[in-house]
């Protein structure tokens, strides 16, 4: 009897369920079990063919149904051995490709990791980073009595940049990874001659890590500048057989020194997000060039966007560089800074920034050169500051020719134990006695005068402080032979490193090189203000907040001792209340005494200085009594920090309270302005026309009048002035939200706003006057 319908969908549908339990094809024209060639097969998608992962075999949950047949039947590969007794071999990887190596999401189900498998320590998964280049570390296994030797190598999977490698100490590797706008989806392959079939094809012990990069465009980058001589010709000193190898004119010192800025960019972000302030760092403003950070961009002639280095002449000679050089470093030398003034000179003209504009500059000072007949540098400086908006900071070439020009060249650079020959180079204060620590030297010196540009004072430890000697540790997981400490070298540990100083990072943090995309928007008045208050306080305001206290005792040239209010560890303090005794008891025993000097600064990177903190709380000094029978009013008024030198010839000063604050029947109704290139005085016009002067009626004749709303009981809440040496413009607040013109040199000195703590009130002003007012600040009472 023929098999009914019903029956024949049931037997299709027990055919297929095996079929339907896979996702690989059932095309029997390209299965293996009619003792034919395995083949792709029509139905297979052509990227199968060439990014199919190596173990898809293992990834079938069922075995394909063997059809009956009389073809012979395909011999199956024998199961693994195994060792259930073996204590280790849980960890043991078989030859079989595949296994142990992690798999890609939606690539296939995961198979266990190798034991060996490369632990990232530094960078989470998915992390985002804002730099060119990022240091990573980590281990190689978590067992710490087994420790390995070997090579890490990184790769991107998308293949835009060549793999590269990186030695693996005692377990531990540090590595450089370039980064790239976007997803940058990385696999790091550990392998060591003491594991077996690490060294295959199909390398096992992996894992895989992606991170996310975005350059940073809203906040100012640090140019990168090489200075030459008009009659320069473009080279840098160096070992003959180095020049035949490499080359030592201007290509090469672009490379290098690009090299260089790399590596003090992947050092400044990794310590920065040790110290828990954002993976921050200054950017670079970038070209469309040949690519020269790996060895095969060169060889092909590949494109990149790479930090941009540029080449400034300036009007000197050769010669007359030199000789300054020569002059500068005679012990009666009345200007140190001669080359430093020709640098800054070459690279305002070359850039020809606007004004207001500030400008971020480190040079690499190319005609350097090793002296050997007077075993002197010349035309070398090691200087950093700021002139105006222009911050500047110089370094000589004399170590160049050690430096890495690519990541392939960092770690043999950095363990390079050539001996320097002083017959062609200097050895740089005799701690560049081979050639890895000349690198650290140059490399590390030139960061130290970057770091000055940027604000930074000398620190007690950290590359302020000349612990560059060691930042070849940063990049390395073994140190060579020093000739410097006459030690043979070893593993480095994290506590070996050199460090940005905690302060540093927080000088960074508040820098606006160093804006992350997604940081909140600051005020533009980044000043700090201090006002005495009652019970000898004195209270701390800063529109942006304030960031940290540095406290010098007496004899102290770095700081040792500081207050923290990081807005990373709590809500932004934009007012503190400080006290003598409360700033001493963090001195040492020796130094709660003398003199103490404290240095505020805002998280918009402004600054006040305090020079003797206890004077401004004294009451002689800030504060005075104000008439009795004063209704509504205390009988103590108080002096704030004053903006200003007060130097000028001639000089005096001034001061006095509203008479409006002490007469209830008087009311402000107007105040003129005098002002002219710098502001000269205002006077106060009250409604009986009785008036109070400060400063004189200079500038434009008869000034400029602003007119207070008498009928609304308008009063005066703050001012905004703009100050440096002298007092260049003014600006009143006004109770009413109103603010009057700013008056004077609008764009000289820098912003402040006067506007006094919570619970106090403007009573007077107080200052003094020159040519022109050389002195301001306000008298506030409760």
């Amino acid at each position: 009897m023929a098999p009914s319908f019903s029956n024949f969908k049931d037997m299709v549908r027990r055919k297929s369920r095996a079929s339907f339990r896979t996702g690989r094809s059932t095309d029997t024209s390209s299965d293996g079990s009619h003792g034919t060639s395995p083949t792709t097969g029509s139905l297979t998608p052509p990227s199968i063919g060439e990014q199919s992962d190596l173990a898809l075999n293992l990834h079938v949950k069922d075995p394909l149904p063997q059809p009956v047949q009389a073809s012979p039947t395909p011999i199956l590969r024998p199961p693994l051995p195994g060792n259930p007794n073996s204590a280790t071999n849980r960890y043991s990887v078989s030859g079989m490709a595949g296994l142990g190596s992690p798999v890609q999401s939606g690539r296939g189900p995961s198979l266990p990791t190798s034991q060996y498998s490369p632990r990232i320590t530094n960078v989470p998964d998915s992390s985002w980073v804002y730099q060119k280049v990022l240091l990573v570390s980590g281990t190689i296994g978590d067992s710490p009595q087994q420790l390995l030797d070997g090579h890490l190598t990184v790769s991107r999977l998308d293949d835009q940049f060549p793999p590269t490698t990186w030695p693996v100490c005692h377990s531990q590797f540090k590595a450089l990874v370039y980064m790239m706008p976007g997803a940058n989806r990385l696999r790091f392959d550990f392998s060591s001659p003491k594991l077996a079939n690490s060294g295959s094809s199909n390398p096992i012990h992996a894992s895989y890590l992606t991170v996310h990069m975005i350059t940073p465009s809203s906040s100012p980058p640090l140019q990168l500048a090489i200075l030459v001589a008009k009659d320069s010709p473009g080279t840098f000193d160096a070992l003959p057989a180095r020049i035949e190898r490499e080359g030592n004119g201007l290509e090469t010192a672009v490379r290098k020194f690009r090299m260089a800025a790399y590596l003090w960019q992947a050092f400044t972000a990794e310590q920065m997000w040790r110290n828990k302030l954002g993976r921050r760092a200054f950017r670079f403003e970038e070209e469309w060039t040949s690519g020269t950070s790996n060895q095969r961009d060169r060889e092909f002639g590949t494109l990149r966007s790479e930090a941009r280095v540029h080449i400034i002449r300036t009007e000197k000679t050769l010669a007359e560089l030199r000789d300054l050089n020569r002059a500068q470093q005679n012990a009666n030398a009345t200007d140190k800074g001669a080359l430093y003034g020709i640098a800054i000179d070459a690279v305002r003209d070359y850039f020809k920034p606007l004004p207001g504009q500030k400008q971020y500059v480190s040079v690499l000072l190319l005609d350097s050169h090793w002296d050997t007949s007077s075993k002197t540098i010349v035309g070398h400086a090691a200087l950093g500051g700021s002139a105006g908006d222009l911050h500047v900071g110089i370094f000589g070439s004399h170590c160049l020719q050690s430096y890495p020009a690519s990541f392939e060249e960092v770690v043999p650079a950095l363990s390079d134990c050539t001996p320097t020959d002083t017959n062609w180079l200097a050895n740089d204060c005799n701690d560049a006695g081979s050639s890895w620590e000349a690198a650290n030297i140059g490399i590390g010196a030139h960061l130290h005068e970057t770091g000055h540009l940027f604000g930074l004072p000398h620190q007690e430890k950290g590359v302020m402080a000349r612990d560059y000697v060691t930042l070849n540790r940063t990049f390395l997981a073994r140190e060579a032979y020093s000739t410097r400490t006459r030690s043979k070298g070893g593993p480095v540990s994290q506590d070996d490193e050199c460090t940005w100083h905690r302060l540093d990072c927080l000088r960074f943090r508040s820098h606006p090189c160093f804006r992350l995309p997604n940081d909140p928007a600051l005020n533009p008045d980044d000043s700090v203000h201090a006002w005495p208050v009652d019970n000898g306080g004195v209270m701390l305001t800063a529109a942006t907040g304030i960031a940290f206290i540095e406290i010098f005792g007496e004899g102290d040239d770095v700081c040792h001792n500081w207050i923290e209010y990081a807005a990373e560890n709590g809500p932004i303090q934009r007012q503190v209340l400080l006290s003598d005794q409360e700033l001493r008891s963090r001195l040492p025993e020796d130094k709660r005494k003398g003199a103490m000097k404290i240095c505020i600064k805002s998280h918009g990177g402004g600054c006040l200085d305090i020079d003797d903190f206890k004077k401004l709380c004294s009451s002689k000094e800030s504060s005075l009594k104000l008439p009795g029978g004063v209704p509504g009013m205390g009988k103590t008024a108080f002096r704030g920090k004053k903006l200003g030198f007060s130097q000028m010839d001639g000089s005096e000063p001034q001061e006095f309270i509203f008479t409006s604050a002490l007469r209830q029947d008087r009311v402000l109704s107007r105040i003129i302005f005098y002002h002219g290139f710098a502001f000269d005085g205002m006077e106060f016009v009250y409604d009986d026309d009785s008036r109070q002067l400060f400063g004189k009626r200079g500038g434009k004749a008869g000034g400029d009048t602003f007119d207070m709303d008498i009928r609304r009981g308008e009063y005066i809440t703050g001012f905004n002035v703009r100050a440096g040496v002298w007092i260049d413009a003014v600006q009143v607040l006004t109770s009413l939200g109103r603010r009057s013109p700013m008056y004077g040199n609008v764009h000289g000195g820098s912003a402040h706003t006067l506007i006094p703590p919570r619970g106090y009130n403007i009573c007077g002003v107080t200052g003094s006057c020159g040519a022109w007012v050389d002195g301001f600040s306000v008298i506030i009472t409760r």
